[in-house]
């Protein structure tokens, strides 16, 4: 039969599934994310940011921001690293096979690389979880048994026929559980929850549960805690499913918002554009506008990226001959 992790769906699971499913719906009906380029560049922000402050990172939003965009940051090295790593490993991992455990520890090797020495392997150490005051909360399994328990825990995530969202938050349990990493657990967890949700409906690459978690952080570890005091994972699976559940209406209506204020502006800068390619002074001017900066983040760039403004000469996007037009 193999080996299957101890759980048990209950009518409150069920009902978590249903109303997931519900407002996943709503999503689609706002705008899909795939035409809100910029909201998706959030959500994949906020889930660095949130999944790195669990772990005691200390730099802010808008630090991780400007990493994200490439700027220099003034800050602990070991965190900005974290920081640039999480971005590729995120990234990476859109690629990869959910069920490989080969594809688990090559993205913990681009999470964790310059980190930490066993990056993209299985510890070779025994390995313990501490509270704040120095207290062992749980001792995880001894490393020479660490092969067979991933080998069993994937073999089981490829073949059973638990709903993937379920079967999402059982894993996260067993690998936190079993913690196979010198480090980067926590945040390796947290995203292969994303990697078996998103190969399940790819829009959950941009629906930032780690936010979710951090707001409720010590109710995440007291989850586990009672999980493995129960002998299994019904308790953390409830916890993940209202985290998804909230993170799913939330990123409803940040979409909601996101189409509003970007179509009032899309609409008054192409109610301002004529047939023929203009300047920006030219626009500005219509508009009333004295700011450039102002212009091209709330008009030009949004209406490039929603695919209705295009550059007459994309391959110098600053010349100042620049001009745009209604596609």
């Amino acid at each position: 039969m193999g080996y299957t992790p101890p759980y048990t769906i209950t009518e409150e699971m069920l009902a978590f599934l249903m109303e997931i499913a519900e407002n996943l719906g709503k999503i689609r009906s706002v705008n899909n994310l795939e035409s809100l380029p910029r909201l998706r560049k959030i959500s994949r922000i906020k889930s660095v940011h949130s999944s790195l402050v669990i772990e005691n990172c200390c730099l802010s939003l808008d630090e991780v921001v400007a990493i994200f965009d490439g700027k220099k940051v003034i800050g602990p090295p070991d965190e900005i690293k974290s920081v640039e790593n999480a971005f590729i490993a995120y990234k990476e991992a859109e690629t990869t096979n959910p069920f490989e455990l080969s594809d688990l520890l090559k993205t913990h090797g681009l999470m964790m690389q310059g980190l930490v020495l066993e990056s993209g392997k299985l510890r070779t150490t025994g390995e313990g979880v501490f509270s704040e005051d120095g207290k062992l909360v749980h001792m995880a399994p001894p490393a020479n048994m660490l092969p067979s328990l991933m080998d069993d825990l994937f073999a089981w995530l490829k073949t059973s026929k638990t709903h993937d969202i379920i079967k999402s938050c059982i894993f996260h349990y067993e690998f936190e559980f079993i913690h196979p990493f010198r480090d980067g657990n926590g945040r390796m967890g947290r995203l292969w929850q994303t990697v078996i949700l998103a190969n399940w409906k790819q829009i959950f690459w941009w629906i930032p549960v780690e936010t979710i978690i951090l707001k409720r952080q010590q109710e995440y570890y007291d989850a586990i805690a009672e999980s493995t005091k129960a002998g299994n994972s019904n308790a953390f699976i409830l916890y993940l499913l209202e985290a998804i559940l909230d993170a799913v209406k939330n990123i409803v209506d940040d979409a909601k918002n996101h189409t509003a204020h970007i179509s009032i502006y899309i609409k008054k800068l192409l109610s301002a554009m004529s047939d023929v390619p203009m300047t920006a002074n030219e626009i500005m001017e219509i508009l009333g506008i004295k700011s450039k900066e102002s212009f091209r983040k709330n008009y030009v760039v949004p209406a490039i990226e929603a695919g209705v403004v295009a550059l007459e000469f994309p391959e110098k996007p600053t010349s100042k001959n620049q001009r745009y037009y209604k596609k």
